[in-house]
């Protein structure tokens, strides 16, 4: 499976209560399906009292959202797009927005 979001990816939220906000990806979870965006998708969870948490009380979690939600920032754009991956001529995987911007290199050519 082709890996659209990545981590430190800034990414736009489509859908739910957030659609429009963007932030960075935290982290990318089972195998590259769902994914943590910093400041997006905020729940209030309640805590009992414990030695991480002793005066327990309530905290604000990010919890993570589906890829299909989000679309990757285009760079010179500055907005939401899909993503292509494309090889380059040296056998290297690159991002490709939908307009030719490049937005990143998955994997490097291997030398033979």
């Amino acid at each position: 499976m082709a890996r659209h979001i990545r981590k430190n990816d800034t990414v736009q939220v489509i859908t739910g209560d957030d659609k429009g906000k963007t932030g960075k990806v935290i982290e990318v979870l089972d195998d590259g399906r769902r994914c943590v965006v910093a400041g997006v998708n905020i729940v209030t969870k309640h805590v009992r009292p414990s030695q991480r948490y002793p005066q327990g009380g309530q905290i604000h979690v990010e919890q993570p959202l589906h890829v299909s939600n989000v679309l990757p920032v285009n760079p010179k754009t500055g907005k939401g797009t899909r993503v292509k991956i494309k090889f380059t001529d040296n056998g290297e995987k690159q991002r490709v927005a939908s307009d030719g911007t490049v937005i990143g290199t998955l994997k490097k050519a291997v030398k033979k």
